[in-house]
This record gives structure tokens, sequence and C-alpha cells, in this order.
């Protein structure tokens, strides 16, 4: 089973397990083929997590985060958004190249080959990728090789349904197909990225792309009534989506009304979220999953009637919601991509990847066809020479006896986590299924309450957004599609014993599986 946010993407995958190949190696077909068919939200020039869980039952991480270069001086440093100041070292190349050499059975050329060919021979760009290439062409119009790689002669962008060709980009895929991630990081392709950025000035260099090493990602754990959560920590954030869930354990969201459920789980993602932001040691994970810890935090949250079970008495009357006060700088744009894979003998992997907001730092080099990911100046908080930034992706496997039942992760910013939670929640107190749980509405925690999703057919009715006002939360209605985080993910259907994947509807992603006939 191959499920990703473009349908060409989903496609690449599903061809690699045709040719017999593993959930690796459809993941890494499916990466590669949505930094060219989704480039407005990840790219070769930006940034991967991934999660795999092997057919023996164990568990890897890798962290591709784009990273500050060891000569990088943040105090002397542009405070800018997008542009060449705010580009560090891309990682994406060298964790799908560790992705494919550690855990894949087929070659690089072959993995690569459908993304070479969607590059070279073009595809017909999606709506919602030709709207955001359009909303991004002012800024990105500064740069050369932006404008030669996604924009026409006239300086227009391409539009829904017109063919969009990538030469460039192509090229250079075909230099890493044939030199690996050597020819990224220190062959022509480097010495390329490092003439631009010392030409404009950028902080990437030769050295730093030489110098970058995809790590292993740090593994973390939890439960849910009786479910083992596993994900990945620091830079991503598996380890606050563990607390909130552990934080419901302490309801019993079955039985919740609907305005009851939303005002419970907000409330909960924003005690997590504080939470995320004390930590500052790899110690502090003893405290953010214990489960003492999250009975604690399920006392904070008072609404009405429901009280959390099984967690002694709490406050009396209603409980000041102080703690939301600190919790500015959570909303984002809504911005990056995630694909999970399954085979039939039991390998998944979850996989993550970004260039940051919509079309990530806005540059291309000129003729290498790709943009790079928005990481210095600010835009992920302050980084000192050769840190990792912090972010809300969050791969995430749910696993019950040993086996996997869920493989999921999400896009858009601190919503990610969100959406992880509740459609985790979803599927296991509601008896949904994933793709039911996937058109369910959502909520998002803010500074003062919670934004509720209300988009026409799908979000939260009136009578329950006013419900949810009645309990004392400050409610923002947010009827924009695709604004509560994209989930692409996998069920396990035990009955049947086979992988059943659902793409998020508020997007255009697709999910598939290989024909019997291709894989006996």
């Amino acid at each position: 089973m191959v499920v990703a946010a473009q349908p060409l993407a989903t496609a690449a995958g599903l061809r690699m397990l045709e040719l017999g190949g593993n959930a690796a190696d459809a993941a890494v077909a499916a990466a590669f083929a949505i930094s060219v068919t989704e480039p407005s939200m990840n790219s070769i020039g930006g940034r991967t997590q991934v999660l795999v869980r092997t057919p023996d039952g164990r568990f890897f991480g890798i962290d591709a985060t784009t990273q500050a270069p060891d000569s990088y001086d943040p105090d002397a440093a542009p405070q800018a958004s997008y542009g060449y100041s705010t580009i560090g070292v891309p990682g994406t190349v060298a964790g799908l190249a560790r992705l494919l050499r550690e855990h894949g059975t087929l070659p690089l050329a072959a993995v690569i080959a459908p993304a070479i060919d969607y590059a070279e021979r073009g595809f017909h760009l999606l709506p919602g990728e030709a709207r955001r290439q359009g909303q991004g062409a002012r800024q990105a119009g500064e740069f050369e090789g932006t404008r030669r790689s996604f924009m026409k002669a006239d300086g227009s962008t391409y539009g829904a349904g017109e063919l969009f060709v990538q030469e460039d980009l192509a090229r250079t895929l075909r230099a890493i197909a044939g030199g690996g991630e050597n020819e990224f990081y220190r062959g022509s392709i480097a010495q390329r990225i490092a003439a631009d950025m010392e030409a404009q000035g950028g902080a990437v260099t030769l050295e730093s792309l030489g110098d970058y090493r995809a790590l292993d990602a740090r593994i973390v754990r939890g439960s849910y009534r009786g479910y083992e959560l596993v994900g990945t920590f620091t830079p991503a954030s598996g380890a606050t989506t563990i607390e909130i869930l552990q934080i419901l354990e302490s309801f019993d969201l079955a039985t919740l009304e609907p305005a009851e459920w939303a005002a419970v789980v907000g409330q909960a993602i924003a005690l997590g979220f504080a939470d995320r932001r004390q930590i500052r040691e790899p110690g502090d994970l003893d405290w953010v999953l214990s489960r003492d810890w999250a009975a604690e935090r399920a006392r904070e949250i008072r609404l009405a009637s429901v009280d959390p079970v099984g967690v002694g008495a709490a406050n009396e009357g209603e409980a000041s919601l102080d703690w939301l006060s600190g919790l500015q700088g959570w909303g984002d744009s809504g911005h990056t991509t995630h694909l999970s894979t399954a085979d039939a003998d039991g390998m998944v992997v979850a996989l993550t990847q970004t260039i940051g907001p919509n079309m990530g730092s806005k540059v291309a080099t000129p003729g290498l066809g790709f943009l790079y990911a928005a990481t210095l100046g600010g835009y992920l908080g302050r980084l000192e020479p050769g840190e990792r930034a912090g972010s809300s992706i969050s791969p995430m496997l749910v696993m019950r006896d040993g086996q996997p039942v869920l493989v999921l992760g999400a896009a858009g910013g601190a919503r990610i986590v969100s959406a992880v939670v509740q459609a985790v929640a979803r599927v296991i107190d509601q008896g949904m299924s994933l793709a039911e749980a996937l058109e369910a509405p959502r909520v998002h925690p803010t500074s003062t309450g919670i934004e509720m999703e209300t988009s026409p057919g799908t979000g939260w009715t009136p009578g329950q957004v006013r419900d949810v006002q009645g309990m004392g939360l400050d409610v923002t209605e947010q009827p924009r599609v695709g604004a509560f985080g994209r989930v692409h993910g996998i069920y396990f259907d035990a009955a049947r014993r086979e992988w059943v994947g659902a793409a998020d509807p508020d997007w255009e992603g697709s999910a598939g599986a290989p024909s019997p006939a291709s894989t006996n």
C-alpha cells in the first residue's frame, strides 16, 4: 500500500512494489516523485524525517533535517522569512539515500526513475499546486533560478491543468541517480550550490555540504488504551503527540457529545504544546512521556460535566485556562507533505518531507531546478552553528500485540500534531475507519481557546460551535479547506489481513495498492 499527497507520487511507489521492491523502496520513490510533483510543499533541497518498522519488528528513525552550517553566525545573519539568507544545508537527499541503502532492495537509479520521468516529460499541474505556486510568485520571482524553473517567459506561473516540465530538475535528478548522494553533497551539484550561495550571500558552503549526514532519529514510545505508540523526537515532535494522547486517556472520549469531544481534545493538544516549549534536555522526555504527568495534566481540563476518569478530584469549579496564553506562534501556513507505505512482509514506513512555508526560501539555484527550504534567519527560531531546528513533524506508528495497526503522519505545520492525535483517537475511541476519521472535523488550539473546522459539508455545525463557546472557550471558526493538517495513512484490517490506505479528503492525494498479478 502507498498513500501520498499527489497521485503521481503514489504511482511511483506502487511501481517499486510491482518491481518486487519493499516498503522502503516505495517510500523513497514516492518521496523523490513528490519533490517533483508537489514542489511548493517539499523538495530535494529540504528536510525529511523517516520512521521505519522492519518485518522482524525493529524500529528505525532517520533525521535528515536541514542544518545551520558550522560557519554560520546567527548574530550577523539577516532576519528574513525568505531568500538566500534563510537557506540551511539540505537533508532530504541524504535521508532518502540512507533509507534506501539500509532498508531498501532496489538500486537508486530504479527508484528515482519515476521522478526523472515526471520532471523531464512534465505532468499536468493539479489545481492546489498551481494555486500555491501562484501565491508565492511575487517573492519567488525575485530570484533568477526560481523564475527559470517555475515561471513562463512573461513572468506568469503555470495554471491548473497545464503541462509543467522541469528540465533542470531532471538533469539534477539524473546526476543523483548516477552518482548518489555524493554527487549532491560533494560533486558537481554541491559545487554549483556553493558557488551560488557565495555569490548571493548564502551561508551554505562546500564544506558544510560535504560534512552533512543523515542521523539516527530518537525513537520515542508511549501507549494509548492498550495500543503502543511509536514516534520520533528532536527535531520531530513525536513525544508531544504521544503525551497528548496519554492526556486524553483520562477521558472516556467514546461517550462524549461532539462539542465536549472538541473542547477536551483541543485543550489536551494545547497542554501538550505548552509542554513542548519546556523541553530543553533529553532527560525532559522522562516527564513528558510519563503517564503520571499525563494524568496530572488531564486535571487541568475542565468543561461542565466532563471530568477526567480515574485521576482523582480536580480543582473545584471552573479551572483557569491561563496556560493557553503561552501558545502564541503555533499557527502557520500549512506546509509540508507526508506519505506512508507498507508491504506484504510487514515493513512499514512513515515519511514526512518539507521546505517550510509555501515554496520554502523561494530560491532555486539557476540550472538545478529545485527550491531550498527556509531554515535560517529566525524562521525556525534562533539556530546555532551546526544545529538542526525543531519542528512539528510527527511520523507515527500505532501497534497492537507487536503488529502495526496504523501508519500515519501529516502535513500542516503545527497542525501536524493535532491532526495525527485526532485521527488516532477517532479510530481507537470511536471505532471509525481511517477514512472516516480523516473526514471528521478537527480542532486546533489558539492562545485564547480553540479553532474549529467549519468547512462546508465536513466541519463542525453552528450548534456545536455554540456549545463549545458555552463551555467558556473562545472559538475561532475556520472554513478554509486543508487548514487542519492533511493525514496520509494506512490501517491494517486484521480480519481481512490486508492494508487499507486513506488519503486526506482535504488534499489532492491518493491511496493505492499494486494489482495481485504484479506481486505474484
